[in-house]
């Protein structure tokens, strides 16, 4: 495979139509890039605000083969637009496949961090394999109620009398699906960077270009059947619940979810997913995607699942993916904070926070809070407040 393929590095701006096109054609003969993360209109769109995006386009014998966006962070490559992007692999025509191990010496990488590679690959050290939930209306809406409800007859129940009790007590409950109004994204996001400090996670909009990202697909309309929109739950006139989704085709991606914190006991994110799923069915969507496995809930409303990888393949012979990733911020001390948290069991979680804060932080400075405070959040969990305090001043640059 390797001698065969040459490569080219461009910027997604760079992309021509007719490679476009390619793209689209390829997204379009394989099930497996059915999410709208595989579509050419989503990588244009994050190369135009996701810093060090790049696509690396695959030729054979003079031939293009496949493409594969991802963004760079020093050495290291991610998928383009990570941490927001729940799905990727390399985008290839029909009969070649391109594994996850592969791709560091193909692109010159030092390292691949992955969450959702849902091409070829095989676990191993430091890469896992995970599950991502959807729910399939291929039959219709009526028929996908009937057999969630016949299934868990007590859960639904329960949520149409949350229904009843919110429009009792704040009015009547209407939602919107399409709405594309700036102002309900600001409040959206706003929400989602409460949740994450209340939580202790990484807040991935405290860095300014993955909000950007979200305003930029909100308002994009240039490519039919693909975009991104804003599901809204409304009581008594105020809206009380957000859902920020990404579609192409058939396929529904269920992206962002937030509530306002006053209406809580009535399951207004519940509420507003069976809408969205009501009222998309009738538009077409047959797939209606939430994400990773883990929370509760997504098991009344999903029955179909599919396997990814999560991870980090690292380039033959290289050593230090983990300090390549951290290059830019030079946290020495917070590796081998990491190599400690690790044998105290913590290693996936840190991780993933970590490959949260590499990817969405740039600069010396915002990595470098970033890590104290996730350093400081995991050690809380099994250290005492002053070994906290003292890693965190360790850490800060």
């Amino acid at each position: 495979m390797g001698r065969e393929l040459t490569l080219e590095t461009v910027t997604p701006a760079e992309l021509s139509p007719d490679e476009l096109d390619l793209w689209a054609s390829f997204v379009a003969a394989d099930p497996r890039f059915s999410s709208p993360y595989f579509h050419p209109r989503f990588t244009q769109i994050a190369g135009e605000v996701a810093p060090g995006a790049a696509v690396s386009i695959l030729h054979r014998r003079g031939r293009v083969v496949g493409f594969f966006p991802h963004q760079r962070r020093g050495g290291a490559a991610q998928p383009i637009g990570a941490p927001l992007n729940d799905y990727h692999a390399v985008i290839t025509e029909p009969g070649l496949d391109i594994p996850l191990e592969a791709l560091p010496d193909l692109i010159g990488a030092a390292s691949l961090g992955v969450t959702g590679w849902s091409g070829p690959g095989a676990e191993g050290e430091g890469v896992i394999a995970r599950q991502t939930l959807q729910a399939d209306l291929s039959d219709g809406w009526a028929a996908y109620d009937a057999g969630r409800r016949a299934d868990w007859h007590k859960y639904f129940k329960d949520k149409d009398r949350a229904r009843r009790s919110l429009e009792r007590d704040h009015g009547a409950v209407l939602a919107r699906t399409d709405s594309r109004d700036p102002a309900l994204l600001e409040r959206l996001i706003a929400l989602k960077s409460d949740q994450y400090r209340r939580s202790r996670l990484h807040d991935i909009f405290a860095c300014g270009w993955t909000a950007d990202l979200l305003r930029a697909l909100l308002a994009d309309t240039a490519v039919q059947g693909f975009g991104a929109r804003l599901a809204v739950l409304e009581a008594g006139g105020e809206p009380v619940a957000f859902e920020y989704g990404l579609h192409a085709g058939a396929h529904y991606h269920f992206w962002f979810p937030a509530y306002e914190a006053s209406v809580a006991r009535y399951s207004p994110g519940i509420l507003l997913s069976l809408e969205t799923m009501r009222q998309g069915s009738a538009e077409g969507f047959r797939v209606f995607d939430y994400g990773f496995e883990g929370e509760p809930y997504k098991k009344y409303f999903c029955n179909r699942s599919q396997t990814v990888l999560e991870g980090v393949a690292q380039r033959r012979g290289y050593a230090g993916a983990m300090s390549a990733a951290f290059s830019m911020a030079g946290v020495d001390a917070a590796l081998a904070a990491g190599e400690r948290l690790a044998g105290a069991g913590l290693a996936l979680s840190v991780r993933r926070r970590w490959a949260a804060i590499d990817a969405c932080e740039t600069t010396v400075a915002g990595r470098a809070r970033g890590i104290a405070a996730a350093a400081a959040a995991a050690l809380n969990k099994t250290r005492p407040q002053s070994a906290v305090s003292a890693l965190g001043a360790m850490l800060i640059l």
